[in-house]
């Protein structure tokens, strides 16, 4: 449609008229919020070389130097609590990779595991789950329904979970790397949203990562450059087109901006192939951090030559750490086999099912239901089901990194015993390989000696979607370094080659998740030593923005008080709890804090196999 001046001025009427009855509504308007979210930044890698601007939000307003990313240390289980404010148990978003039951997903995954970082598949899992798969209210959503202007950008998946249930062009507007593809892929964009891109010359399809996509094979190093052009692409829209409509609109703004960098290329350097060092703390990495934080450096500017700076707060998380992954194992069968696609001795991807598979004595299938043969030197990928009968498996395992989901699917009320005592022979294999870090069990299935439940971690709660009834860790450490947690190496089920990035451990490092604040709710040059997590940013934003969101489910976080002006640190604690052990003499031990009873987890698992549990 051709836009003519009458048409023009007719919208902006429109958009003056509605700007001027909402102030008359709300004569005390709430100040604007940025969130910005720096994907697998680890806190103490920031430092005014590495990351200036992002140090500089540090050092002018709130250092949250007791942060905390939630276990599963995964990125769309981080965005669930960041979009909501509750925790894992009640959001149903346990990974990346998701069980989601018998029944496949529909075209175009055709998969009974859901992988989370899709466009695609999230529209699939809110028709299964009668239109929101999540069931707790966002603060995009929240903020949209009260009128305010609302807009979600940057990385694939994460970005449309912050308003995961009106992705339809009309409400939120989200922008990531599927804008512009055609359905079911893309959401679409409105019609004054694209024309608004097209008028600074941009295209309205999102341009793919180039030169940064390629992670590269087990013979060949990943990239050496960071995700320079995508994320420039996202940062001008965000800072041309959608804050000066956001300012034109007269109305409070919530702007979630999803910076992919440093996590993606984390993932895919190439600085290290199939070594430990430098790992993470390559010159491709450190390039990654540098792109995040200049982006953010650019939101704040624009902020600033718009007017917008002093009326605006800028809230800066990641999702969560970050290390490096290692391959190597001593006592797993599946070292031993010889692949097509993976070093001699190395940990293939898929490692965790093919054990299984072969200490069970089941058959091995991909989650499409195809045979993997392991004599002609193949392997599972994202993932496995085990069983004689592949359409009703005996056990389902969901890799995602540092940590892997193990789904009983027989296990029903009218098979509990039979549950519990597969779980009891899982749970027996495991802890002889010393891969395994931590074990967490679901309630019902235990106890079992070596594990802890997964109420312990806020793994059960009001969830709709499967809840994995085991939750195997991997082992974590890190080489002699100054600041452990920014060097910390871990065992991986992933098809990254060792020496790249990882995450999903319960080890600090991954754990230890980058957290800043400055703007004109918040004090200015305060250093919190109160235990934060990345559940609190919502109620905390809510409070802010004069927002009431409902809750479904209980385990919801705080509002960070002490952050705020006038506001006081809270008491808090360390506490420690420890399973039985297992014979052989293995133990799942966490190490957490709390404040007001809630849980703050810092690293859990076998005293010695994790970094942060002693």
């Amino acid at each position: 449609m051709r836009l003519n001046r009458t048409s023009v001025g007719a919208a902006a009427l429109i958009v003056l008229a509605f700007s001027t009855s909402w102030l008359a509504l709300h004569p005390h308007r709430p100040h604007n919020v940025i969130l910005f979210v720096a994907d697998g930044l680890r806190s103490g890698i920031v430092t005014d070389q590495t990351a200036p601007e992002l140090a500089a939000v540090r050092a002018e307003g709130v250092d949250f130097q007791n942060s905390h990313a939630l276990y599963p240390t995964i990125t769309t289980p981080n965005a669930s609590a960041i979009a909501t404010g509750h925790r894992i148990g009640d959001t149903g978003d346990f990974g990346n990779t998701l069980y989601e039951g018998p029944q496949p997903l529909a075209f175009p995954v055709g998969s009974v595991l859901a992988p989370m970082e899709d466009d695609a598949a999230l529209t699939l899992m809110n028709q299964r789950y009668d239109g929101d798969f999540i069931a707790e209210e966002s603060l995009l959503a929240a903020a949209r329904e009260k009128g305010y202007s609302t807009a979600a950008v940057g990385k694939l998946g994460p970005t449309s979970i912050q308003d995961v249930t009106r992705r339809d062009g009309k409400g939120t507007i989200v922008i990531d790397d599927a804008t512009g593809q055609p359905k079911p892929d893309g959401i679409p964009l409105a019609p004054d949203v694209a024309a608004a891109i097209k008028a600074l010359g941009l295209p309205t399809t999102a341009p793919d990562r180039g030169l940064n996509s390629d992670p590269g094979a087990y013979n060949m190093p990943g990239v050496h450059v960071a995700n320079v052009e995508q994320q420039d692409w996202f940062a001008k829209i965000a800072t041309d087109v959608i804050l000066p409509r956001f300012k034109a609109a007269h109305r409070p703004f919530v702007l979630v901006f999803w910076s992919r960098d440093p996590d993606g290329t984390q993932h895919y350097q190439g600085d290290s192939l199939n070594t430990l060092e430098p790992g993470i703390n390559g010159p491709t990495s450190l390039a990654a951090i540098r792109n995040a934080s200049s982006d953010l450096g650019r939101l704040r500017a624009a902020l600033k030559a718009l007017g917008l700076d002093q009326t605006t707060d800028v809230v800066v998380t990641a999702d969560h750490g970050f290390a490096t992954a290692s391959k190597q194992s001593r006592t797993s069968a599946s070292a031993r086999i010889a692949y097509r696609d993976a070093p001699a001795g190395f940990l293939p991807p898929g490692f965790l099912a093919i054990d299984l598979s072969l200490g069970l004595r089941l058959p091995m299938a991909s989650p499409m239901g195809l045979p993997i043969a392991l004599r002609d030197g193949f392997h599972p990928k994202s993932g496995a089901l085990l069983g004689a009968d592949w359409s009703h498996p005996d056990v389902v395992v969901a890799a995602n990194g540092g940590s892997d989901m193990i789904y009983l699917p027989q296990s029903g009320s009218r098979n509990l015993a039979g549950a519990k005592a597969l779980a009891a022979r899982i749970v027996s294999l495991l802890t002889k390989e010393d891969y395994t870090a931590g074990l967490f069990v679901k309630d019902r299935l235990g106890p079992i000696p070596g594990t802890l439940p997964l109420s312990a971690v806020g793994l059960e709660g009001r969830a709709r979607t499967p809840e994995p009834d085991i939750v195997v860790e991997f082992r974590s450490y890190a080489d002699a370094c100054a600041r452990p947690d920014t060097c910390q190496i871990e065992v991986a089920d992933t098809d990254l080659q060792q020496g790249q990035g990882i995450h999903g451990s319960f080890g600090r490092g991954d754990t230890h998740n980058f957290m800043a604040a400055v703007g004109p709710d918040f004090k200015k040059g305060f250093v919190d030593p109160a235990p934060v997590s990345n559940a609190d940013l919502n109620p905390t934003l809510a409070k802010i923005l004069d927002l009431t969101i409902a809750s479904r489910g209980k385990m919801r976080g705080r509002v960070i008080g002490e952050s705020l002006k006038r506001g006081e640190v809270p008491p808090f604690e360390a506490k420690t709890v420890r399973s039985a052990p297992a014979a052989g003499g293995f133990v799942t031990q966490l190490n957490y804090q709390t404040v007001d009873d809630r849980p703050y987890f810092d690293a859990a698992g076998m005293p010695g196999r994790v970094l942060g549990v002693w």
